[in-house]
């Protein structure tokens, strides 16, 4: 009896931090693997604080370590809730916690031609680059499948500055906000 082989299932996996952006990219995710008939996989990556090699130094890190994963899980759990209202996405597939710097552990899961990597593409700053770098920018350089970086949503622009401004105790200037965002005429 010959031995039947299936080609495996397309898949969007998609990188989830909880942050507006990963959320905005979940959606997305969701959108394209309903779209191409794919599971859909939301994967939270993360490390042990201070890196790997700290834990490894340190006797406490190894009894800290399930401890961490569990608040990863629980992390992962709220971004599902904030976005589908609970932890069905309504497409097939799973969700997954990954040990390891979100770039690579992204790329690694998303290791067949016929995945989907989406990222959130977030805007950073030049200092912000150097000290902490992208995952996006990770995945894109390397990935062997197609990815995807979905941009951030122009409301995350906006809060981010609002908050700056009120970190610095400036006055918020809510005109520009309304007339960006369609609440006033554009002529009021």
């Amino acid at each position: 009896m010959p031995e039947s082989r299936t080609a495996p299932v397309a898949r969007v996996v998609v990188g989830v931090s909880g942050s507006p952006g990963s959320l905005t990219a979940l959606r997305r995710a969701a959108d394209v693997a309903r779209c191409r008939g794919a599971e859909l996989w939301p994967v939270l990556a993360w490390e042990p604080p201070g890196g790997d090699l700290a834990a490894r130094r340190s006797p406490a890190a190894i009894v800290l370590l399930p401890e961490w994963e569990r608040l990863a899980r629980e992390r992962l759990l709220r971004a599902l809730c904030a976005v589908f209202g609970g932890t069905d996405t309504g497409v097939p597939g799973q969700a997954l916690v990954a040990r390891g710097a979100p770039g690579p552990a992204l790329v690694r899961i998303a290791d067949r031609p016929q995945d989907v990597l989406v990222v959130g593409a977030g805007r950073r700053g030049r200092l912000h680059r150097v000290l902490r770098p992208s995952a996006g920018r990770y995945c894109l350089a390397r990935a062997g499948c197609p990815v995807l970086a979905v941009p951030p949503s122009p409301l995350q622009q906006a809060l981010a500055t609002a908050h700056r401004r009120n970190t610095w105790r400036l006055r918020l200037d809510t005109g520009r906000v309304e007339r960006e965002f369609g609440t006033v005429p554009p002529d009021a």
